[in-house]
């Protein structure tokens, strides 16, 4: 918890002046009553003593007085609020490597099973657009709010030879350039996630296209997918097409981003929930002034209900 005004919170001096007070008082009395009146003599006048219950105003009037000071203190709290204008783009090797089977049942099986699901549970609000790419790159779906086109295109995957990873980023800065009429001018929040099995074979290099994305400030996260092992058969022939995570990592620290490996579809889905966590929602400070008041406001009720039940007075 912070304050927008922490110089109120110097009245809390004055809230534990008057509790200390109040202590000191309650023990003042106490010793009177027992050097100036004898106990048999006191259990005769007042048999049915208030106890603890006595000190319950008290202590609620002393909770009244310093929720007051902290609602003077502005408090604030951080509290996760989704992204206004968030792009996110979703780019997904369609290159023919993705039919290895090395992860079950295939790559491209696996990979848009993961990808659907983390288009559907990204934030309502959040512009999503798809980007396709194995020889060339092209934008399959431009980013929206709907999220039809993208979960249909992911149902029917078309493999093609090669992988254009470069060419892929600089298409999907292409869409968030082409979102909106202020994009040009206020770019929005972006992030560009990539999954690929295979190193860059065509089209634009990962170094310039992760320097466009980092003087663009959209960082790349990279999902490295697959395993070492994997092969795919191809005219009778088999190929090994072994993922290059070196080459995916290098591209997502050259453009602000973070990178990820999985070698299974249950990790594949882990790392799309953490993507999707660390982009779904901004921290920001919201003032709480008025749970403090409604707070402060209930502790001096029941000061005032306890003592009117108990002592037939008002504290």
């Amino acid at each position: 918890m912070s304050f927008l005004s922490p110089w109120w919170l110097g009245l809390m001096v004055v809230v534990a002046a008057l509790v200390a007070a109040y202590v000191l008082a309650q023990r003042r009395r106490s010793a009177y009553a027992v050097r100036f009146a004898a106990m048999p003599l006191l259990e005769k006048v007042a048999p049915h003593r208030p106890g603890w219950r006595k000190h319950l105003p008290a202590v609620a009037f002393a909770l009244t007085m310093a929720g007051l000071v902290l609602a003077l203190a502005r408090p604030t709290m951080p509290v996760e609020v989704p992204r206004e204008r968030a792009t996110v783009i979703v780019a997904v090797d369609f290159s023919v490597s993705m039919q290895a089977q090395d992860v079950e049942p295939t790559r491209i099986d696996a990979a848009t099973a993961a990808a659907r699901t983390f288009v559907s549970d990204l934030p309502e609000t959040f512009n999503v657009g798809l980007v396709t790419f194995s020889g060339n790159a092209a934008v399959a779906v431009p980013p929206s709010t709907d999220r039809t086109g993208i979960l249909d295109a992911l149902e029917r995957p078309d493999l093609g030879a090669g992988t254009a990873i470069g060419d892929a980023v600089l298409a999907s800065l292409g869409a968030v350039r082409g979102l909106d009429e202020l994009a040009g001018t206020e770019p929005p929040p972006a992030r560009i996630v990539l999954l690929s099995d295979g190193a860059n074979t065509a089209g634009s290099g990962l170094d310039a296209a992760a320097s466009a994305a980092a003087q663009a400030g959209v960082p790349v996260s990279t999902i490295a997918y697959g395993t070492p092992e994997g092969t795919v058969t191809s005219g009778g022939q088999t190929q090994r097409v072994p993922v290059d995570s070196a080459a995916l990592a290098g591209l997502a620290q050259g453009s602000g981003g973070q990178s990820y490996t999985a070698a299974t579809g249950a990790e594949l889905q882990e790392v799309y929930r953490d993507i999707g966590s660390s982009i779904g929602y901004r921290t920001e400070q919201q003032e709480i002034t008025g749970w403090v008041l409604g707070a402060s406001l209930l502790f001096a009720l029941a000061a005032g209900v306890a003592s009117l039940a108990w002592f037939s007075r008002l504290p």
